[in-house]
């Protein structure tokens, strides 16, 4: 018998409706520094920004994804970053706790959006944690991040609240802050992920987790390339990330490309800007 060719053994990538929570970046500017990426020196171009942003919600809506809107608020520079103000799983809400003063008021302004359309049962967290920046939900845990923002008493308060169980993850490098700029689910069951963002420990639960993971190298984390939304089939991805654009179409995926270089200059991606409101 003649051996299957390997593109008939390529999996059937399936896409699923996503509903996702976004804030246009209208007050967009880089004038602290709390990660590695930003530089109040050089700063950013708002408007560039705003442009960069409207093409990823374009997309999104392309795709057939429902997109939702907070209204930003003077003086939150980063509220565009959606992911970081909540986790929501199964309907439940678990809210966000900043780490530094510059974002602590994004928390209550996301807890009380959630809790105005549609999303009463949310818990207002004892635990510093920064939202699905260091959430990450698959179809039978949540990957938690802790090292630099997140809290690992987080990780408990989560899970006991959701119901979720909760594997925690150690990340290592100061450029990958949050888990969401190292790793993101690729489907319910696996994930794309940078080794060298995680201690040993974690790299040995993720390779025992996810034997099929699509492992990115450096030059594409560096880009944050894996600050990326995938729907079960298309991915929105940074362009830069061509290496990682190239794995994903080999395993059956459909890569879509955007730019957000300068949402970047802040630390941010695609999935930064991305709230995902789960129901289920």
């Amino acid at each position: 018998m003649e051996p299957v060719p390997v593109a008939s053994r390529t999996p059937v990538r399936e896409a699923v409706r996503r509903h996702y929570l976004m804030c246009r970046p209208e007050h967009f500017a880089v004038t602290y520094a709390i990660n590695p990426w930003m530089d109040p020196a050089a700063g950013a171009d708002a408007a560039r920004a705003v442009a960069q942003w409207e093409a990823l919600r374009s997309a999104y809506v392309a795709l057939g994804h429902e997109v939702s809107l907070i209204d930003p608020i003077p003086g939150l520079p980063d509220m565009v970053f959606a992911a970081n103000g909540a986790l929501v799983v199964g309907g439940r809400a678990y809210g966000a706790r900043f780490t530094h003063a510059e974002r602590a008021a994004e928390g209550p302004a996301y807890a009380d959006w959630l809790r105005g359309n549609g999303f009463p049962d949310l818990l207002e967290p004892a635990c510093t944690n920064e939202g699905e920046g260091d959430f990450l939900t698959l179809d039978r845990v949540i990957l938690a991040g802790t090292g630099f923002r997140t809290d690992l008493a987080a990780h408990q308060e989560a899970q006991e609240h959701l119901g979720r169980p909760v594997v925690t993850l150690r990340l290592v490098d100061p450029r990958f802050y949050h888990l969401d700029t190292a790793l993101f689910p690729l489907d319910g069951d696996t994930v794309a992920y940078y080794p060298g963002a995680f201690s040993p420990g974690s790299r040995a639960v993720l390779e025992r987790l996810f034997p099929d993971a699509v492992i990115a190298d450096e030059a594409d984390a560096a880009v944050l390339g894996l600050n990326a939304v995938s729907d079960g089939r298309n991915v929105v991805v940074n362009a830069e990330a061509d290496g990682l654009i190239k794995l994903l179409d080999e395993r059956g995926f459909r890569p879509v490309p955007v730019d957000l270089s300068e949402l970047r200059k802040a630390g941010g991606g695609p999935k930064c800007c991305t709230l995902e409101l789960r129901t289920a």
